[in-house]
């Protein structure tokens, strides 16, 4: 290692980012899938849903920043479920608009009692003003195109 060389990747925020995303991701994972046996991207779809009530795919993909295909599998198997209820819009009959099923909406109440009792488990090491700090600061990193001007 180069003595002049400080740079730690410990300390590299892209990676810090992504461990404590990675970390705190994989242990509710182990919630949704064990309890429902649902992958991330129909969890995420079914959040959506849940929130914002009747999406197309096209909503879905540009609020949760996931690619069309994935959602559409994710939809397919949440409809399998008979979680999610589709319908053509009559205007545009390339478009489809999603709904949650009242057993998808029983699924949906769960998880959000599941995912704010596992969001207060999370933050309950920080005060209320670190909590409030770090969701702004994520919230801003969140919706940066490039957060600094890389020079390479």
């Amino acid at each position: 290692m180069d003595k002049n060389d400080d740079f730690i990747v410990q300390d590299f925020l892209p990676f810090l980012l992504n461990r404590a995303a990675e970390d705190s991701s994989l242990e509710f994972q182990k919630l949704y899938k064990g309890r429902y046996g649902m992958l991330r991207t129909e969890w995420r779809v079914l959040f959506h849903l849940g929130m914002y009530n009747r999406m197309t795919a096209r909503d879905i993909s540009q609020r949760a920043k996931i690619h069309k295909t994935k959602i559409s599998r994710a939809v397919a198997k949440l409809a399998e479920r008979r979680w999610v209820s589709r319908s053509r819009d009559e205007s545009d009959r390339r478009a489809e608009h999603l709904e949650l099923t009242a057993a998808g909406r029983g699924v949906y109440d769960d998880l959000r009692k599941q995912a704010r009792a596992y969001d207060q488990k999370l933050t309950k090491g920080f005060s209320a003003g670190d909590v409030a700090l770090l969701r702004r600061m994520l919230r801003q990193l969140a919706s940066m195109e490039c957060p600094v001007d890389l020079e390479i």
